[in-house]
């Protein structure tokens, strides 16, 4: 049923149970509930969902308005709270933690610009290790599952990267633990992230606190060759004495999460779209090996292949075959809170009238699927973001050209600031891979998106698939 409301305010849908709104309906499908929303109401509407009043508007053109208005409409508060309660660390509180966020924020210069270079430059060695220890005895085929493949070389690679190598013979066996029990956490945060309990979770609570104990600093002094990142991070943990050592390893272990939780699936969906489409896995393969051909270097495992900046963005068809994988399986909300009671204006003189406390929310994956923008957007066309050789960044609806047509790392102020890092991560990631090995799939069963991760990011797979790879020839 939709209420009356104030003057301006839009059209509200309330669920039948009181307190759960329509949260369950939006959980089995966000993106299916969206659309029936906007057939019936238009291309703004608020859905009470679990307590909360959230505005969903709709029409990519409008998302300029929200995202510009970042006074009234506020993120961080929000992202702080629920990683306080993800991660166990206290809420950064003005008060007690006097420019902490602020400082923080700082840091991530060193994922921009030079820096950058520098730390993707480690970034490539060490994958190109990894996938040496794993793979050089590959001469005859190898088989194992896919997602478990990229998130052993992932999670190893970004870790070392990060916070440096562990020392012990064993170092790699001591990651692999931490990654297991990452696993088993990751997979409850959809409910962490949902507000529900950790107590109700299982063993959650013990593997969170397992992990934490991994970053304390008298575990981390002993990890080689850490990045300046965390480095940084760690200086300024210490300025702060009302901080404990569990706080600030909580703070280490949050990092952690957010620079492979995304990465991780994101990198099995790019692999796994370029094995099911041939035709797009040999143009990539083509313009890796011409890379490599034209700046001398050698392929294969005992060989150090380095990259600049310039010669990874140059790599169209990898660039536009990712994008299309990020697409198809990126799922974020980007979500603002209404800081006061305010008219938020639109284009075409529409305005919106917001309460205090009221969510705003833009939903991208429906501008991701929508086929007046991305012409059959359920077909994966490694192609779609080049024309004419190359990068392709204009995109319209209705004739009109857009601002904004590919979200996956979010918005304005809560853009990711990470995200170079990780494309250029994945794209290293595929370039190893493709240059050393012949892949192929080893089973024919399609994979799906496991949409219990909707609004929250990159949705997994549904089931894992095996494939095969051995050294090209």
């Amino acid at each position: 049923s939709v209420f009356n409301r104030k003057t301006g305010e839009p059209p509200l849908i309330n669920g039948w149970i009181p307190y759960l709104g329509k949260a369950l309906i939006f959980r089995k499908d966000a993106y299916k509930f969206l659309l029936d929303q906007q057939k019936k109401f238009g291309d703004i509407f608020t859905v009470h969902i679990a307590g909360r009043y959230i505005t969903f508007i709709m029409d990519p053109f409008q998302y300029v308005y929200v995202i510009r208005n970042s006074k009234q409409l506020e993120f961080h508060e929000f992202a702080n709270k629920m990683a306080s309660k993800t991660f166990d660390y206290p809420a950064l509180s003005k008060g007690k933690f006097p420019e902490l966020k602020e400082n923080l924020h700082r840091i991530y210069q060193y994922l921009q610009g030079k820096p950058l270079d520098i730390i993707s430059d480690h970034m490539m060695k060490n994958l190109q290790d990894i996938f040496e220890w794993k793979c050089s005895q590959a001469t005859d085929w190898e088989t194992e599952k896919m997602y478990k493949f990229c998130c052993s070389v992932m999670f190893e690679a970004s870790f070392v990267t990060l916070y440096g190598r562990v020392p012990a013979a064993d170092g790699h066996k001591v990651i692999s633990e931490i990654r297991d029990k990452f696993i088993k956490f990751d997979a409850s945060f959809p409910y962490l992230a949902a507000n529900i309990p950790i107590e109700l979770l299982g063993a959650t609570k013990r593997v969170r606190k397992e992990l934490i104990h991994h970053f304390l600093l008298q575990n981390m002094t002993k990890w080689l060759g850490g990045s300046k990142v965390v480095q940084a991070r760690q200086d300024i943990f210490e300025k702060y004495e009302l901080l404990g050592d569990y706080d600030k390893a909580a703070h280490h272990f949050a990092f952690l999460w957010a620079s492979v939780g995304n990465t991780i699936p994101a990198t099995f969906w790019a692999m796994y779209y370029l094995l099911r489409h041939p035709e797009a896995l040999a143009a990539v393969r083509d313009e890796i090996d011409h890379l490599l051909q034209s700046t001398g270097q050698k392929r294969g495992p005992t060989y150090n292949i380095h990259l600049t900046r310039e010669q990874l963005d140059n790599l169209v068809y990898l660039e536009s075959a990712l994008n299309e994988s990020l697409r198809m399986c990126s799922s974020s909300m980007n979500i603002r809170i209404s800081q006061e009671d305010f008219v938020l204006k639109l284009e075409g003189n529409q305005e919106v009238v917001l309460r205090k406390g009221d969510w705003i929310a833009l939903y991208p994956q429906i501008l991701h699927m929508d086929p007046e923008v991305y012409e059959d957007p359920k077909e994966y066309k490694f192609d779609r973001y080049i024309e004419n050789g190359k990068k392709k960044t204009t995109f319209y609806k209705a004739g009109r050209k857009l601002k904004y047509f590919l979200m996956p790392f979010g918005s304005g102020i809560s853009m990711c600031p990470g995200r170079f890092l990780a494309m250029n991560e994945m794209k290293m990631f595929l370039f190893i891979l493709l240059s050393h090995f012949d892949v192929e799939l080893a089973e024919n069963k399609s994979v799906r998106l496991d949409n219990s991760r909707m609004g929250l990011g990159i949705l997994l797979p549904d089931v894992d698939i095996a494939f095969r790879y051995k050294l090209r020839s």
